[in-house]
């Protein structure tokens, strides 16, 4: 089930580097996780989390959450995640899981690639010698794959099409988004593409195969945006960190732990230790209860996590959030002075949109006829009125005030 929210992020990557396990961190659902390819054959689909501050204290008035609950003043407001199966290279070709892989990711809004920081698994998600991979490696040959796909769903048919656009004078940019509906591409994105590629938009059928590509590769950056967690960095091969941050070009880098993340919540959820995910450590409630080979992998996740400053598994998924989809979350009330709903809740609704989403747009989120009735916003802050298309600020409060 899609969480309200409605922002979707994928999982993605070869098989074997960790994708699954960082699902279940994340989630703490438990998927089949194994050494071996293809583990996933089908994609997984849960709920996640990202971390906002609740404005409750500003009130000194405690929240009552709905879609997002409160822990000592952070909220944890939902998102859809979807690990999908391992890519291997030439899947557009149909190589492992092929088009199937690809066709999972269609709609998700941006994509976790994870790599094998310890360079320890081949092309195929196959165990190697650590550090005979270079990760780097398998940064580049996804985006190759995810051009081609893009490529080959621009060629379908495409001069028969292009003519028409030339002949009956239609606007290339309506041409584009037509053609890429199943991708749930924007025409933001479409825009963004066209700018970074200099084609003759009178002319599509002239366009050539290199401009097609540059085309393809300038949509997914604008409409499929990517961040890389570096997995298994507890195993990591001096080089392959420096190399792989050095090589990845403007795609940002997180190391991660999804073995650590996931023992630590599963400890916390037994009652073992006392931990919030994205914290650089733990504690442990109660070391009789534990027993030596529980104590043991606790100590080793404890030096992990101290020299490199927490599991880096939230943080990914914050970064991508926040960073790479330019998400902020805001509070719609009902009374801009108690910050409350029309049931006397306090903040109840945490919502993720886009950093540039106007007013009138949150009332859209809330609710359409919020949006079609869009008299004005309130700051409930200030109590100053906000106007149709004025875009919010992160956490911001705010009453809409619509017609009946």
């Amino acid at each position: 089930m899609r969480e309200e929210n409605g922002l979707e992020v994928g999982l993605v990557g070869k098989p074997n580097v960790g994708k699954s396990t960082l699902f279940n961190a994340l989630t703490l659902l438990d998927v089949p996780m194994a050494p071996y390819p293809f583990t996933t054959v089908e994609p997984n689909r849960g709920i996640a989390a990202i971390r906002a501050p609740c404005p409750h204290p500003e009130k000194g008035t405690p929240c009552t959450p709905g879609n997002a609950k409160c822990v000592d003043g952070t909220r944890w407001v939902p998102i859809n995640l979807v690990d999908v199966p391992g890519l291997v290279p030439g899947a557009h070709e149909g190589k492992g899981l092929g088009h199937k892989f690809l066709d999972d990711l269609r709609v998700t809004d941006g994509f976790i690639q994870v790599v094998d920081l310890s360079g320890a698994t081949d092309a195929e998600g196959q165990i190697v010698a650590p550090g005979s991979q270079d990760p780097a490696e398998e940064v580049q040959w996804l985006e190759e794959e995810l051009v081609a796909w893009v490529v080959e769903i621009l060629g379908r048919d495409f001069i028969r099409q292009a003519r028409s656009v030339e002949l009956e004078g239609k606007k290339v940019e309506e041409f584009l988004l037509q053609r890429f509906t199943g991708l749930a591409v924007t025409p933001a994105a479409i825009a963004a593409a066209l700018r970074a590629t200099p084609v003759d938009r009178a002319r599509p059928t002239h366009w050539t195969a290199a401009e097609r590509e540059s085309l393809a590769r300038g949509l997914l950056t604008a409409s499929k945006p990517r961040l890389v967690a570096a997995n298994k960095m507890d195993h990591a091969t001096p080089g392959l960190a420096k190399g792989l941050a050095e090589n990845v070009d403007g795609i940002p880098v997180v190391a991660t732990s999804a073995d650590a993340e996931l023992t630590l919540r599963r400890a916390a959820r037994a009652g073992l230790v006392d931990y919030r995910p994205g914290d650089p450590s733990f504690t442990v409630r109660d070391p009789g209860r534990l027993s030596p080979p529980q104590t043991k992998a606790l100590d080793g996740i404890r030096a992990t996590i101290t020299a490199w400053n927490g599991t880096g598994v939230q943080n990914a998924l914050e970064r991508m959030v926040f960073d790479r989809l330019n998400q902020i979350v805001v509070y719609p009330v009902e009374d801009e002075t108690h910050w409350t709903d029309g049931r006397g809740r306090v903040l109840p609704d945490a919502l993720l949109v886009p950093a540039d989403t106007p007013a009138r747009g949150v009332a859209y989120r809330v609710h359409t006829d919020l949006g079609e009735g869009f008299i004005r916003a309130i700051d409930g802050r200030t109590h100053r009125a906000i106007g149709a298309d004025q875009p919010l600020t992160p956490n911001a409060v705010v009453r809409i005030v619509s017609r009946k």
